[in-house]
């Protein structure tokens, strides 16, 4: 009995210590598309360079999904990796998570993390949507928007819809990123 209250205590230790040492951009909680599973952003994803998406299946861009699969086939194992967010604040997203899940999975390959459709600008814009606006002074204009975070949780850098992920200078800041 003593030797389970001090591991609840270790564990309840380690889970406050990480949650003082979480950065920002990652306190929070998303739900996988098309499931009822829920991710912790901090547990999973501390310490990795992250390159934060907001994605619509029905846009002229969606054939950025095949170059964001394969940047995170390649940068996968130097600790980073793609979040991506479906958004149908554009009007060019599936209404039906099942529809982009398949989408996404079946016609583009896409294998790096999904999450719930996501309000990514105005008022009902979600916390870390509006952190990353705060953070680069720039609000998603449409689809595919790109924010860059290094390994420490600092929003490095917006780009937007235009800036492939074959783009020399994206690749070239993932790189640097990657060193830091």
């Amino acid at each position: 009995m003593r030797k389970r209250a001090l591991t609840l205590a270790l564990v309840l230790m380690s889970s406050a210590a990480l949650a003082d040492t979480c950065p920002s951009v990652l306190k929070f909680m998303k739900r996988k598309l098309n499931s009822q599973e829920t991710v912790n952003l901090c547990k999973e994803f501390q310490g990795k360079t992250l390159l934060i998406v907001n994605t619509a299946s029905y846009c002229g861009f969606s054939k950025q999904f095949k170059g964001l699969e394969a940047m995170y086939e390649k940068y996968r194992d130097k600790d980073f990796t793609v979040l991506g967010f479906p958004s149908h604040d554009f009007n060019q997203e599936a209404k039906d998570e099942k529809k982009t899940a398949e989408l996404c999975e079946l016609t583009y390959g896409v294998k790096f993390p999904m999450f719930e459709p996501t309000a990514v600008k105005g008022e009902d814009a979600d916390p870390l949507y509006k952190m990353l606006e705060k953070e680069t002074g720039e609000e998603p204009s449409w689809n595919f928007n790109k924010y860059l975070v290094d390994k420490k949780g600092n929003v490095l850098k917006h780009y937007g819809s235009r800036v492939r992920p074959t783009d020399p200078e994206l690749v070239d800041d993932i790189e640097r990123a990657l060193k830091m």
